[in-house]
């Protein structure tokens, strides 16, 4: 299950990507299919950037996917109590993190590392948030804004599985795949950066 999510996923960028997209599960039988319920087949975890909209960029529609969004894709408990919702309460077998280039919350931290001063308001709290993966980022001559960005995500995968005792194990027990990935804005290609649970010489390998 776990892996035909993961494929299905895959088959929408692909489309998305070739500009052929079906658009699918968009119409009135399907909005009125789901009045009283929902099943959709992967929870996803993104970047409230405008530019980066799951359901076009994996060429899906209403129902298919559990969508929990943020500035930065910054983890914090209600962050973790929605994914926790998406893979228990809605079963979905396949949890995505979706990072992009560009990032303007990864852009923030990146300046604020290297000028010593913080944005205002509650940005700063986003900002606060990013910088130890900036500086994990630099340790590991990860230097450039979308590098960071492949460390961000590659950090809030693991976050996940270290802070949800209910995710770690619908992974540990074969019910859940995360897969991380990076999302490149000009072509809309993805690139796997990283991953528990599942095949992975199928995920890992994949670059669409």
């Amino acid at each position: 299950m776990p892996n035909l999510a993961w494929n299905r996923l895959l088959e929408g960028n692909r489309r998305f990507v070739d500009d052929v997209p079906q658009h699918p599960n968009q119409d009135t039988a399907r909005r009125e299919a789901l009045s009283n319920d929902q099943k959709p087949f992967v929870t996803l975890f993104g970047c409230s950037d405008s530019r980066v909209a799951a359901e076009m960029i994996f060429d899906v529609g209403l129902g298919d996917m559990f969508v929990v969004r943020n500035a930065g894709q910054v983890i914090d408990p209600v962050t973790l109590g929605s994914l926790e919702y998406g893979v228990e309460m809605l079963d979905t077998p396949l949890l995505v993190v979706l990072g992009h280039d560009s990032c303007g919350a990864v852009t923030a931290a990146y300046d604020s590392y290297d000028s010593g001063e913080t944005p205002s308001g509650f940005i700063s709290d986003v900002v606060a948030r990013l910088l130890p993966t900036v500086a994990r980022a630099r340790k590991n001559n990860r230097t450039t804004i979308n590098e960071t960005v492949a460390q961000n995500t590659m950090d809030t995968v693991d976050k996940i599985m270290q802070l949800s005792t209910i995710i770690k194990t619908a992974v540990d027990e074969g019910r859940l795949i995360i897969v991380g990935l990076t999302y490149q804005l000009h072509d809309g290609h993805t690139t796997v950066v990283a991953q528990y649970g599942g095949d992975e010489a199928a995920v890992s390998n994949y670059t669409s």
